[in-house]
C-alpha cells in the first residue's frame, strides 16, 4: 500500500485512558501484564497525574498514558465508541491461564475468533477497559 503522501516520520506514540485508581491500574498493566512504568508526573495545578506504561522505551514502542484526575470519584463512561487495546502474546491459552491465576477478570476465554482463524481472548482492567490478547499476526505477501 504505497502512498506518496504517507509520512514515514509518523508513528503511534501512545493511547490515553482515564483511570479511577492509578495504583490499581499500574498493578494491572505492570505487575499482571508485564509492562513497565516509563514515567510518572504529578500536575498539582491541574489536579491530575499522568503515568506512561509500556513494553519498551517510548522512543521505540507505543505506550499507554494512564491519566488519574484526583477529584474523580466514579468510573468513567466508556461510551459506545471505545473498543479495546490489544496485546500480542505467543500463546493466548497460556496467557489466559496465567492472567486468571493473577486475578485478572476474563471476559472471553482463549478461542478462535468469530469467522476467523486467529486465537484471541478478552480480559478487563480495573476500570472496565477491555484488553484483547491475540497471537502473533502472520503476514503473507
Amino acid at each position: 500500500m504505497a502512498d506518496e503522501n504517507f509520512n514515514s516520520d509518523y508513528r503511534l506514540a501512545h493511547t490515553m485512558m482515564r483511570v479511577l485508581d492509578l495504583d490499581k491500574s499500574i498493578h494491572f498493566y505492570c505487575d499482571i501484564l508485564g509492562m513497565n512504568v516509563l514515567r510518572k508526573t504529578d500536575y498539582p495545578g491541574g489536579r491530575y497525574t499522568n503515568a506512561f506504561v509500556g513494553y519498551g522505551p517510548e522512543i521505540e514502542f507505543p505506550a499507554l498514558e494512564l491519566t488519574h484526575n484526583w477529584d474523580q470519584e466514579a468510573h468513567y463512561d466508556k461510551g459506545n465508541g471505545w473498543g479495546h487495546i490489544c496485546i500480542e502474546t505467543p500463546d493466548v491459552y497460556k496467557a489466559v491461564e496465567d492472567l486468571e491465576a493473577s486475578g485478572a477478570k476474563i471476559l472471553s476465554p482463549a478461542k478462535p475468533m468469530n469467522a476467523g482463524t486467529r486465537i484471541l481472548a478478552f480480559i478487563e482492567d480495573p476500570d472496565g477497559y477491555v484488553v484483547e490478547l491475540n497471537e502473533k499476526l502472520e503476514l503473507t505477501e
